[in-house]
């Protein structure tokens, strides 16, 4: 048994004997402690063979190699980066130094990790989406192991696993056993939304999440960039938007420079960035530095001096969108945008007597929803014009708006049962859908509660295996009212762990105390590697959290 693994589950013991006498105000059941048999792997792969032959592994001889068939060699920066990453993640920084005459490789070390790109093209230079092979293998055998996979974003994968099978024996010495592993991911889309709209989040703290979600395997950065409360996202086309519509237009910005950054340093993690402009709805930032866009109120016969939604009958309105999503379709490489579309209120649109008489002249009646199909439909098809799919959240759907058969519909609201409805309309009409209903990590209860985010199973409704195939995926949301850099990654971390493991894992994978035993010592690996992840449960981690 590692030392991480040995010392964390002797103090969870001693932790759940000591918080007894809380058990009046905490009724969880006690933790199952008990070492798994995979060690500390997260999320588990699909086939896993761990045996108990274990290699010594030394900081000053091993090394990290491209295979010599690989299709990526060492003119691949993203694997080179990686490689480097990887070292310092398994043997703390230290400078790799050459040994010296009277240190001698024993019988025993592992010296390499060879990776090789088994197909022609290794997307080394490209970025990773929703179709992208993810899939790899790895063999730790004596005197090297062989990670092999088609692109580089399966090897990607595979490192952060080598890394996870790792361990410190009792005097500290690095080792690992002789494994055979074959794994891909159960769904394609495996996301975490963070909102930069109702608080800023700085760079330094997006990126620290990036990094924690590659640790994880998720693949999608689903950026909620703006929102009624603040447009932080700073338009080349449209600079006035976040000048007038930022917290503050200089430092409560993401410039031009910054969201490359982040695409960037998502792309060499294997993440997706995707951002979202919500409309008509959820735009009180957008009308501060855009006149016009947002339909003014009416109370009575006149003019109340507030705003409501997107106006939707004047061709300014759709003159403006054609022109920033042309941008946002330049700026962000991913063939995906999302376009948000719920919690649309009516009640300003109502009180408008040019809506009325719009209404009127569309035959649409009082049937407001009308109105915002109408609006959605036209953006639709604007951004279709940039060659780019969407994301749009389930409203769109439920109210009835004509869409291209790629598109794929997000879940949000409900219960399990009112959820489990809606991806079965979603999947009879034939469209693909995303699933985050059961995981809003924004809300928060005494315990844990990851338990129930890890029983939640996006495909767990009634319905066809070919209605099931259209499920691709599904996001944790972490929504942004009571969340800032303060207390965002604590409250992130190791709860949307969870939902990485449903979300890649084989369905059958679902033993919540072998995944206790796993996600707490992931959870210090996290911490030794510089995140603040809560605590699951009463324990420790040999290295505790330093703090910036």
């Amino acid at each position: 048994m590692s030392r991480l693994l040995e010392f964390t589950l002797m103090l969870l013991a001693l932790g759940s004997c000591q918080g007894r006498r809380h058990n009046f105000i905490d009724e969880e059941v006690e933790p199952v402690l008990r070492a798994s048999k995979y060690g500390s792997l997260w999320p588990l792969p699909q086939k896993v063979q761990i045996s108990d032959v274990p290699f010594k592994l030394s900081g000053s001889s091993f090394k990290i190699t491209d295979a010599k068939d690989s299709s990526a060699g060492p003119s691949c920066s993203l694997l080179q980066n990686a490689y480097r990453r990887y070292y310092e993640y398994m043997f703390g920084g230290a400078k790799k130094q050459k040994m010296s005459k009277s240190e001698q490789t024993a019988p025993s070390d592992l010296l390499e990790l060879k990776v090789g790109i088994t197909s022609l093209d290794s997307e080394c230079d490209g970025y990773p989406s929703v179709t992208s092979d993810e899939s790899y293998e790895l063999l730790v055998n004596q005197p090297f192991a062989v990670l092999n996979a088609p692109t580089v974003w399966g090897a990607l994968h595979g490192l952060e696993t080598f890394s996870q099978l790792v361990y410190e024996d009792e005097y500290g010495a690095k080792s690992i056993n002789s494994t055979a592993i074959s794994d891909f991911p159960r769904f394609a889309h495996r996301g975490i939304l963070l909102d930069t709209s109702r608080h800023f989040l700085p760079i330094k703290v997006i990126l620290a999440n990036l990094e924690t979600m590659a640790m994880n395997k998720f693949n999608v950065f689903h950026w909620h960039i703006v929102d009624d409360q603040s447009f932080p996202y700073l338009s080349q086309t449209f600079p006035q938007m976040s000048q007038q519509g930022a917290y503050h237009p200089y430092t409560h910005v993401y410039t031009p420079a910054d969201v490359k950054m982040v695409i960037r340093f998502a792309r060499l993690r294997g993440i997706r960035v995707i951002p979202e402009f919500d409309t008509p709805g959820h735009t009180q930032s957008w009308g501060k530095g855009q006149t016009g866009l947002l339909t003014p109120c009416y109370s009575g016969s006149k003019l109340s001096g507030t705003f409501g939604p997107v106006n939707p009958i004047l061709n300014t309105t759709y003159d403006f969108m054609k022109q920033f999503f042309k941008e946002i379709s330049d700026v962000f490489p991913d063939g995906y945008v999302h376009l948000g579309g719920d919690e649309v209120d009516f009640t300003c649109w109502k009180s408008n007597p040019d809506i009325q008489k719009f209404m009127d002249q569309q035959g649409f009646g009082k049937n407001y929803s009308k109105l915002e199909s109408f609006y959605i439909q036209r953006l639709l098809d604007i951004v279709t014009t940039t060659k780019k799919g969407y994301i749009i959240w389930q409203e769109v759907f439920d109210n009835g708006v004509k869409l291209k058969p790629d598109t794929l519909i997000h879940v949000w609201k409900g219960n399990q049962q009112q959820y489990q409805n809606e991806m079965a309309n979603i999947t009879t009409a034939g469209y693909q859908t995303l699933l985050s209903s059961p995981w809003y990590l924004n809300r928060i209860s005494y315990g844990q509660d990851w338990r129930g985010f890890y029983k939640a199973d996006p495909q767990d409704f009634k319905g066809t295996e070919q209605q099931k195939k259209l499920v691709i995926g599904g996001e944790a949301c972490l929504w942004g009212e009571y969340v800032d850099a303060t207390n965002l990654t604590p409250r992130l971390w190791p709860r949307a762990s969870a939902v990485a493991e449903r979300l890649w894992s084989a369905k059958d994978v679902t033993d919540v105390d072998d995944a206790f035993s796993r996600l707490s010592v992931h959870r210090c690996r996290m911490v030794e590697r510089g995140i603040p992840a809560e605590p699951l449960f009463s324990s420790y981690c040999p290295r505790e959290y330093k703090g910036i």
